[in-house]
């Protein structure tokens, strides 16, 4: 499978290039495009901030560039937090994705999004202040309503960024369990 992974906010860190090796270690070819031009921050703060300097547009406009070349391949999105968001848009905009597989975060979706039974699969802990209950409930109603075919796994008492071994939130428990599903929805595709 060939898939486009893509950072949090963050930046691309050493757990994105160690997801995407484990990625690799199961057949599949990964690429981890750097939205942030190499900039990696130690907080959601700092991250934030520049995100924020840089601007949605622009950062959807480096995401697709980074795609595009690879696009007419048929694509698995897949992303950590903001990055989750970012794979999240570029697959409902993308006819020929095969998956979309979101770590950590979910977006928005446009009213005009439509899709043809797109399997997605969501990862996240519970609770998680950044994907609270609510909104994950709706979110999940409206991907049913714009055709996408949804599977979502929550994880008790893990941090919001639980699969990143470098950061507080990390709980090795749930990022193997996450992993070993994951990979199996990937092999279904």
């Amino acid at each position: 499978m060939n898939i486009m992974l893509f950072h949090s906010t963050y930046g691309l860190r050493p757990a994105v290039r160690d997801a995407a090796d484990r990625l690799r270690a199961a057949g599949h070819e990964v690429w981890t495009p750097d939205l942030f031009g190499g900039r990696v921050f130690e907080t959601v703060e700092e991250g934030r901030a520049f995100q924020d300097e840089l601007g949605k547009d622009e950062l959807l406009k480096r995401a697709i560039l980074a795609a595009a070349p690879y696009s007419e391949r048929g694509l698995v999105y897949a992303g950590f937090s903001l990055g989750a968001a970012t794979a999240q848009t570029l697959a409902l905009g993308d006819d020929k994705a095969r998956g979309l597989l979101l770590l950590h975060g979910t977006s928005d979706i446009a009213e005009t999004a439509s899709v043809d039974e797109l399997p997605v699969q969501l990862h996240v802990a519970e609770p998680d202040a950044f994907e609270p209950d609510d909104w994950l409930t709706a979110w999940y109603l409206q991907m049913g309503r714009v055709g996408a075919d949804v599977e979502i796994y929550r994880y008790a008492g893990a941090g919001h960024l639980y699969t990143d071994p470098g950061l507080p939130d990390y709980d090795e428990e749930a990022a193997e369990a996450t992993w070993r599903v994951a990979l199996g929805f990937l092999e279904t595709l």
